[in-house]
């Protein structure tokens, strides 16, 4: 297959010098774990001590990696990526909220992004997290088999109204509504909480989409099991197969209370379990497909099977997805041949977004070859640019 990751000037062509110089440097202080785990700990402190430290916060990192901090904001990178046919999905990444007043306002934010979603074209899904509609807690504690006391019952009633609240106007607007996956000792419950919503608005087409994350070893399994449950039931699927994103605290846990790691054993083995449920999904009927990697030989192998299938590169029904930020030479390349590509748009107050900023700073120190890739990338695109002068 013709390997088209390799053009930075495709890849960059929205991005200024500046911009450039910018990504290099913020990709270079990620590459050190010791400078991320100290930058965390300051940032941290001066956020928590009030500190004037947003304006600096917001022109490094958060103008990087994020929208804005609303919806508006986020329409000026928006229309600018839609022009290279690179779409975008707006993201409340506001994180570790715990009370009724914040679901209902993740709520509301979801509704917004619906809106948006309906009459934009250059956004074609919306978003959320369970823990943004309810306390993990509670997906915890049912997950387990544990019986809720009456008050939770009554806070796990709200959390369901949310959920249906948002399926149910996504269904009416034609929207698609991607849920993201969390840690595993809460994913069992937000699992059949999600296949419940399936069945319920899935009936024409795919509108609720859950997550699988194919470092955990039970993931493939799940996937087929799901399928022949909405065969026989005749609904439609609608997933998002991602990598994953907590793989280091998964282990730490499994370690300390002593039971059997949930994660594959190996990079080797978690790719080809990517591998092979996006070729499921690709192989099969009713199931739409929303594969979000920053991995070049996943999208490689995924285009080359939907090409086998006679699939067309802009099929509605699948999709390819990258984070704002990351990976602009898998995103920007795909859309120039013709593919349907989401950036995943954070937004949010500066402050709050935090928590979201330095959780992907440590995923990307964690992803050693993928911060490398960034930098060999970005450095090309400049070279190539002085050289052109």
């Amino acid at each position: 297959m013709n390997k088209i990751f390799n053009d930075t000037k495709t890849a960059f062509s929205l991005k200024t010098d500046a911009e450039l110089d910018r990504a290099y440097f913020l990709f270079k202080m990620i590459k050190s774990e010791p400078l991320v785990r100290i930058g965390t700990a300051v940032t941290k402190f001066a956020l928590k001590a009030h500190m004037p430290v947003e304006q600096l916060i917001r022109a490094s990192v958060f103008d990087h990696f994020c929208g804005g901090v609303n919806e508006e904001d986020c329409m000026v990178p928006i229309n600018k990526m839609y022009t290279k046919r690179v779409h975008s999905v707006l993201d409340y990444s506001v994180e570790g909220k715990e009370d009724e007043a914040q679901f209902d306002l993740a709520v509301e934010k979801t509704l917004t992004s619906i809106d948006y979603a309906k009459e934009h074209r250059s956004i074609p899904f919306a978003v959320f997290k369970p823990t943004g509609f309810g306390r993990f807690a509670l997906y915890e504690k049912l997950g387990a088999g544990e019986k809720l006391s009456v008050s939770e019952e009554n806070e796990w009633n709200r959390v369901l109204a949310r959920f249906h609240k948002v399926c149910s106007v996504a269904k009416s607007k034609n929207v698609p509504l991607l849920i993201d996956a969390e840690e595993s000792w809460m994913q069992d419950e937000a699992d059949r909480l999600i296949e419940s919503l399936m069945e319920k608005y899935n009936t024409e087409k795919a509108i609720v989409f859950n997550t699988l994350q194919m470092y955990r070893w039970d993931r493939l399994d799940y996937l087929k099991s799901l399928y022949e449950r909405s065969k026989e039931k005749g609904y439609y699927i609608g997933m998002k197969i991602v990598r994953g994103a907590y793989m280091e605290k998964e282990r730490k846990r499994a370690a300390e209370m002593g039971y059997p790691s949930p994660i594959c054993k190996d990079k080797e083995h978690t790719d080809k379990n990517y591998n092979a449920a996006i070729e499921f999904m690709l192989s099969h009927e009713r199931l739409a497909l929303f594969a979000g990697t920053h991995n070049e030989e996943s999208s490689y192998y995924a285009m080359k099977i939907a090409a086998e299938k006679g699939i067309p590169k802009d099929h509605p029904d699948v999709w390819f997805g990258q984070l704002y930020g990351m990976s602009d030479h898998i995103s920007f390349n795909l859309a120039k041949h013709g593919y349907n590509v989401a950036k995943y748009l954070p937004f949010g107050p500066v402050r709050d977004v935090m928590p979201y900023l330095i959780r992907r700073a440590e995923e990307n120190t964690s992803v050693a070859g993928q911060t490398n890739r960034e930098l060999e990338l970005l450095k090309t695109e400049r070279k190539r640019r002085k050289e052109a002068r």
